[in-house]
């Protein structure tokens, strides 16, 4: 029993006697204690009575027979009596009175409490396949007043539900449903989908009902490789992971859409395929299938297979050798980038028995080879341009016309003003 509405309830009249009572809450089915007090009285009666006006208790005294109604305590200050196994019908205002000139009296309503059955889930069905749009009901009658349904989805609550109350045939009692609607999803299958009733009188424990989804849906496929940079001579081993309900059966491997071309090589054991001593032939798609009777499911692999020298030679050596290269071929003769060029196209396989350091070395001298001829042709063209000169031919000088070697000393004193005119420049 819960008692509420503590508020004393006191009986008209003047100041003096007057009896005292509460108002009482109660869950159906069980026991409703209804005490009135006195707290000055000179020897005057006490009297219980229903909401039918019924007398129950008059004094110590029985007045109704109801083997529910008994006598708690009867004295001159106090009437207190228990109704058990209450039932709706008893809910109403209890009356106590106190028979003095005139009767006072007092008022406790009793307030009955229906208690909500346990709920039902209905719409579930078992399988049910993803994309299917799924509407379950969780139902419950005879709560009073209306009880309140969650739904939860592995312990998380759903909002978007439709709530519908409606009122029983009793017109005391409510019927209360709740409807969730939602599209089946892989990712639902094995959740836990239940719905909470939670009303006052079930004492913060609430009723539950609960369903496991199983969803059927078709394989969700991936492959997984052991070897991120397959090389040949290497094995490499690809792993299909199939995941689907029912359970997918085994998977089918093939090859640039056809079988696997060397089944000596390439072992395909349940979902794993095992290629060994990997070769350039090995280069393809390869495609990894599961099927279950939902559906079928593939993904792709595609295997390149690396050189081995080309993790053998150093990252940094090629690009030395290849600006090397191309300087060489700026500034230098034909002859000196044909040699450049040599060092830049020979034989990989040469390039991959040497060491980093020996490419190194090459690259190094060929570059200050390149800088020291630059420098030179810098040089002799300024010096060059710093000692350019003139002279005088012998058409300047005179010499042609003289007979004699005095002769040609003497014209050539005296040409010097039209030898400006015949100047000859040499760069």
């Amino acid at each position: 029993m819960k008692q509420v509405a503590a508020t004393k309830n006191k009986a008209r009249g003047s100041q003096g006697q007057f009896p005292l009572t509460q108002n009482v809450t109660v869950v159906e089915g069980g026991t409703a204690n209804l005490t009135c007090r006195v707290d000055q009285n000179d020897n005057t009666s006490l009297q219980w009575s229903n909401p039918a006006q019924q007398t129950l208790y008059f004094d110590d005294k029985k007045a109704l027979r109801d083997n529910r109604i008994e006598l708690v305590r009867a004295s001159w200050h106090e009437l207190s009596i228990s109704v058990s196994d209450v039932s709706l019908s008893d809910e109403g205002q209890y009356t106590c009175s106190l028979f003095t000139m005139p009767v006072k009296t007092s008022k406790a309503f009793l307030t009955v409490l229906g208690v909500p059955e346990k709920p039902q889930i209905t719409g579930f069905t078992s399988p049910v396949m993803e994309g299917e749009r799924m509407q379950l009901t969780c139902k419950t009658s005879g709560s009073k007043p209306a009880a309140d349904i969650r739904w939860f989805k592995n312990d998380k609550e759903v909002k978007d539900v439709k709530y519908l109350k409606e009122e029983d045939a009793n017109r005391k009692t409510f019927t209360v449903s709740s409807t969730m609607d939602f599209l089946a999803d892989r990712n639902d299958d094995g959740a836990v989908v239940s719905c909470r009733v939670d009303h006052e009188s079930l004492n913060s424990t609430p009723q539950i009902a609960m369903q496991v989804l199983e969803i059927h849906y078709t394989p969700l496929v991936k492959i997984i490789s052991s070897n991120s940079w397959p090389e040949e001579g290497q094995s490499i081993i690809l792993t299909c992971e199939s995941k689907g309900k029912p359970v997918p059966e085994p998977v089918l491997w093939t090859k640039d859409g056809g079988e696997l071309p060397d089944p000596e090589r390439m072992v395909v054991n349940g979902r794993v395929l095992s290629i060994s001593f990997l070769n350039k032939t090995d280069n393809g798609t390869y495609r990894c299938e599961a099927k279950n009777p939902i559906g079928r499911n593939s993904t792709e692999y595609v295997l390149i297979v690396h050189d081995v020298f080309s993790t053998l030679l150093p990252t940094t050596v090629i690009p030395s050798l290849t600006t090397a290269t191309v300087t060489t071929t700026v500034a230098l003769t034909a002859s000196t980038t044909t040699s450049a060029t040599a060092i830049s196209t020979r034989d990989p396989n040469a390039l991959a028995g040497q060491t980093g350091p020996d490419h190194a070395l090459i690259g190094g001298i060929v570059a200050v080879v390149v800088f020291v001829t630059l420098c030179s042709i810098i040089l002799l063209g300024r010096y060059l341009a710093r000692h350019k000169g003139t002279y005088l031919t012998n058409e300047a000088k005179g010499a042609e016309d003289a007979p004699d070697a005095d002769t040609a000393i003497i014209n050539a004193e005296g040409s010097q003003v039209n030898a400006e005119e015949k100047k000859e420049y040499f760069i």
